[in-house]
């Protein structure tokens, strides 16, 4: 994070919350706040930054943290949401794994 703020290259800004978040949330209960405003924060900088694929990805990782915390109405939401907005690509990776957990989170 630090040498992307120091060569001022946001690229990958979103994806490093992202991850961030992931760290945090494999950490455990004491470190969820946390990771959902890393979660979160992606959103924001992938939403600004038009970037639907980086958006999916964080949405998915804060879905799955929101489902842990059995708020699966909104996982369910905030993911149907941004799974919609997507017209092709449907055989790749990310929208694959979307696809399996809004099924998951239907169940």
């Amino acid at each position: 994070m630090a040498q992307q703020e120091k060569n001022e290259n946001r690229l990958y800004e979103s994806e490093i919350h992202r991850l961030k978040g992931e760290l945090l949330f494999r950490r455990g209960a004491s470190t969820a706040a946390e990771a959902q405003n890393c979660f979160e924060r992606a959103i924001v900088i992938a939403r600004n930054q038009s970037a639907k694929s980086l958006e999916l990805r964080a949405t998915m990782s804060l879905a799955r943290l929101l489902a842990k915390q059995g708020k699966l109405d909104e996982a369910r939401g905030m993911l149907a949401k941004i799974y919609g907005w997507f017209t092709e690509g449907f055989d790749t990776a990310d929208l694959k794994d979307a696809k399996a957990l809004l099924d998951e989170l239907n169940e």
